[in-house]
């Protein structure tokens, strides 16, 4: 049991901090546990979770990706586009996808090829890909997209009384789970962010892994971007703006290190999940939007110095 404990402790403290603020905010406020409200919470959390699920491969790796917010915004523009000019609501979508994943390949190219540290491209390219936007949009949001029930069903539709954009969240995570502790690729992520150097030395390609850690964080990122767009039947050039900090905020407070080499993806979606708790809570008590920055960055600050306290 302690074995049990001490291996999976990076998970066991998020859950466990997961479990005391729902009490507290249950008891604080009656409205918190309703079905209404946990489904409400689940959906507004699907959309972070996604683009933290493809940050903990890049963080995995000892890297960082400050452009899906601005990712997520060109992608899904460019989906909108796609659907105002006629085009089959899924094959739009699949092409959104795509466009996502090439984004995120520039990073991994820019990072890997042209020997940047990730900040800074990720900095350049959130810029670049932003700008790219706003010239797309001229600064406008595109309105007038299918009403195709195939697509509304990303943002809007039910299965099984469950949101859709949150069967698609726990769907992406059996997938990169199941990607990150079962096959070769996870493991050299792991291998790739734990010591670089060695991780060549033994044959792994490291650039690959890198262009391919960023292609699908850029592809998540879209994905977001759609079901954002399905929802709000419109795709807004601001979308996405500070989406990389709460994805960020997931991964740290969900125990994976900024280090690189060690963390779940299933810590991950936990610390989604308080975010996402802490942020419908506050909502709940009608606590203004300027003290939740405070109380997030506190977070993140408090899951950052226990994460430096471990590794000594």
């Amino acid at each position: 049991m302690k074995k049990f404990i001490k291996n999976n402790m990076a998970i066991l403290g998020p859950l466990a901090g997961l479990i005391i603020f729902s009490i507290i905010l249950g008891f604080i406020n009656d409205n918190f546990f309703t079905l209404n409200n946990m489904l409400n919470l689940l959906r507004q959390v699907s959309v972070n979770a996604l683009i933290a699920f493809g940050m903990t491969f890049v963080i995995l790796t000892a890297g960082i990706d400050l452009s899906v917010g601005s990712t997520l915004a060109l992608g899904s523009a460019l989906t909108a586009g796609l659907l105002t000019s006629g085009m089959d609501p899924m094959l739009a979508v699949v092409i959104g996808l795509m466009i996502g994943f090439a984004l995120g390949a520039i990073n991994g190219i820019v990072i890997t090829k042209g020997k940047v540290a990730p900040f800074i491209a990720t900095l350049a390219t959130m810029t670049i890909y932003r700008g790219a936007t706003l010239v797309y949009t001229d600064g406008m949001p595109i309105t007038g997209l299918s009403d195709s029930f195939s697509f509304e069903m990303i943002g809007k539709g039910y299965l099984f009384g469950i949101p859709f954009p949150v069967i698609i969240m726990i769907v992406a995570f059996f997938i990169l789970y199941f990607v990150q502790r079962k096959t070769v690729f996870g493991r050299q992520v792991y291998a790739v962010g734990g010591n670089e150097d060695a991780a060549r030395l033994s044959g792994i390609k490291t650039d690959r892994v890198k262009i391919w850690v960023y292609s699908i964080t850029g592809m998540l990122a879209v994905l977001a971007g759609i079901i954002i767009t399905s929802r709000l039947d419109s795709a807004q050039p601001t979308a996405g703006t500070s989406y990389e900090l709460d994805a960020i905020a997931a991964v740290v407070i969900g125990g994976t290190s900024l280090a690189g080499g060690r963390g779940r993806i299933a810590g991950t979606l936990v610390g989604a999940l308080i975010i996402g708790v802490i942020s419908n809570g506050l909502n709940l008590l009608n606590v203004s939007s300027f003290y939740q920055q405070i109380v997030k960055g506190g977070i993140i600050l408090v899951a950052v110095l226990f994460d430096r306290s471990e590794k000594k």
